[in-house]
């Protein structure tokens, strides 16, 4: 079980301050993200290595933050 991803992605133009990028394997897939999250010399045609892994820990945290909040709601609803 792979718990990440890498992949190639060329920037193909930048509007409005987003980065719009394609997958190298098919550019028919197309994704933006902000411009400030790509490296700061980042030019139109380069090609960037992008890298998706997944926060357990992070992801575990925020699940119980959500689980606190709603006995709290629940606790209110009784009184």
């Amino acid at each position: 079980m792979q718990d990440g991803s890498t992949f190639l992605a060329s920037l193909d133009r930048v509007e409005e301050g987003l980065a719009v990028l394609l997958i190298r394997e098919d550019e028919s897939v197309r994704f933006t993200l902000p411009l400030s999250l790509l490296p700061a010399d980042v030019r139109e045609g380069d090609i960037l290595e992008i890298s998706i892994r997944r926060d357990v820990a992070a992801t575990a945290e925020a699940r119980r933050r959500v689980a606190e909040r709603i006995e709290r709601l629940r606790g209110r609803g009784k009184e």
